[in-house]
């Protein structure tokens, strides 16, 4: 009994710890949380094939089942802590404090973490090893055998009374946490974006209904674990380095110059072959050469290095940007604001790159430097600096295992190159030939081109294979090759069975 006793004064006394630090967390700066920041940090640590695992096989639910996992932990150590304590008082101290300074030393260890991002973490492990000692005190000797024999009703209050506490302390942060969600959401919705001074081509007739892809429907990966909420009317943009002119911009300026609109598809590069880590939508921004052109870049800078407000960064070759492509800093998606966690209120767009190479969200800062002189987020765990998009090709009707009957079937799916265009989609059936695929109409070379194909089908399985042909003359590879590190290749195969 004294162990169990011991475990559950342990998990009570931390979940106050938390509780209240994600509290104090939530009213000054959320990404400081102790859970956030941890969760940061075990992202950042962790190699490549086990990230790669976790989006593939996880998707957008890997964040949640990070947290759940580190909640785990928490609650195994804190147990652990808890059940020491019952024969050593020293482990009061002792585990509280180990855990305060995990937590401080992940908040410490984000990119754009500050000393006072530390102060959460440290008051809920303090507050944690007074709840624990306060749960436990008067409980040793001789009155812990006679305790054992019923119930003991002074812990059983106690045990309430803090987790009432933490109770309390937890929906008062969700309280704030929901305040700063509906406040984001109103000055987004408050938003009038102008009318692009160079709007995008209506969409050619012939196109399918599903070439652009709704913002509810767009892919996101990312490593915030909570999505930034900024206040467009204090948001501001630094321009520097390696730049005759230091530029700083707020929402209001940008808004006021001349926008673009355009038709642009962006991709994951840690999306696999046939992956569903891509989506097209009519972007609206303003375009990044000119606001480069009034800063003037200086002879020799082969970057831009984009910062985000929760620290994130993303190198870009500026080539990308001046070589007459439409990079921006797009505001708009799909005829609205940017979604909250699409990088409102503004995010860099990059065509004919993967996003971890030119589309930073949530941006606040662009440095122009070198690729010598500094290597960006991912660029430090082994993916490759340029981040060219691939010519890659996808099935998308029928789905794999699908069972139909004999007769006329409609294959159909999609197929880039971005920034050289797709020239033709080739059908493979049960690895004979390769058979022209009918293109549709496209809305640019940095959009996705949709495909459809008439197989006559007979019964029995089959296997079906895509592949592509960029407009300058590159057939996709048949090689298979993992995402890691500049992104996948292969023919998209699957298998369906007709009668």
């Amino acid at each position: 009994m004294s162990r169990l006793r011991g475990a559950i004064s342990g998990i009570v006394a931390a979940g106050t710890g938390i509780a209240a630090a994600e509290l104090l967390a939530a009213a000054v700066r959320p990404g400081a949380g102790p859970l956030v920041a941890v969760g940061g940090a075990v992202i950042d640590a962790t190699p490549t094939p086990i990230k790669e695992f976790a989006v593939r096989e996880l998707g957008t639910h890997d964040k949640p089942v990070l947290l759940g996992v580190i909640g785990v932990v928490l609650i195994l150590l804190a147990a652990a802590t808890g059940i020491a304590a019952t024969t050593w008082r020293a482990a009061i101290p002792v585990g509280t404090a180990l855990l305060g300074a995990a937590g401080a030393a992940a908040a410490l260890s984000r990119p754009a973490g500050t000393v006072l991002d530390a102060v959460p973490a440290v008051f809920g492990a303090a507050l944690a090893g007074l709840a624990l000692w306060w749960l436990l005190r008067d409980r040793q000797g001789a009155t812990d055998a006679v305790r054992d024999k019923g119930v003991d009703r002074r812990l059983v209050l106690r045990l309430s009374l803090l987790a009432a506490g933490a109770g309390a302390a937890e929906v008062a942060g969700l309280a704030v946490s929901g305040r700063r969600e509906n406040a984001a959401g109103k000055s987004r919705e408050a938003i009038a974006l102008p009318a692009p001074a160079d709007p995008a081509k209506p969409l050619p007739n012939g196109i399918a209904a599903d070439f652009t892809t709704p913002n509810a429907n767009f892919y996101r990966v990312d490593t915030a674990l909570t999505v930034p909420r900024i206040d467009p009317s204090t948001w501001r943009l630094r321009i520097h380095g390696m730049v005759d002119r230091e530029i700083e911009l707020s929402f209001a300026d940008l808004l006021q110059r001349p926008l673009i609109e355009r038709d642009i598809t962006l991709n994951c590069v840690s999306n696999e072959v046939g992956g569903p880590y891509i989506g097209t939508a009519r972007w609206l921004g303003v375009p990044l050469a000119a606001l480069l052109g009034e800063a003037g870049v200086q002879s020799g800078a082969d970057q831009i290095v984009a910062r985000s407000v929760e620290g994130m960064t993303i190198g870009t070759p500026v080539t990308t940007a001046l070589d007459g492509r439409d990079t921006m800093l797009a505001v708009g998606m799909n005829g609205e604001p940017l979604p909250l966690d699409h990088g409102f209120p503004v995010r860099m767009l990059t065509p004919g790159l993967y996003g971890y190479a030119g589309a930073c969200k949530w941006v606040t800062e662009l440095e122009l430097t070198t690729f010598d002189r500094f290597d960006a987020y991912w660029v430090e765990r082994g993916w490759g600096s340029q981040g060219t998009v691939k010519t890659a090709s996808r099935i998308d009707k029928p789905k794999p295992f699908a069972r139909m009957a004999a007769g006329t079937v409609t294959v159909a799916g999609v197929a880039w190159a971005q920034r050289r265009g797709v020239a033709a989609v080739e059908i493979s059936v049960d690895g004979g030939p390769w058979t022209k695929a009918e293109l549709l109409p496209t809305a640019s070379i940095d959009t996705w081109t949709q495909w459809r194909f008439s197989w006559k089908a007979s019964a029995g399985p089959h296997s079906l294979a895509v592949r592509a042909t960029d407009k300058s003359g590159a057939v996709q590879p048949e090689t298979r090759a993992t995402p890691f590190p500049d992104g996948a290749t292969g023919w998209h195969t699957i298998s369906v069975t007709v009668g």
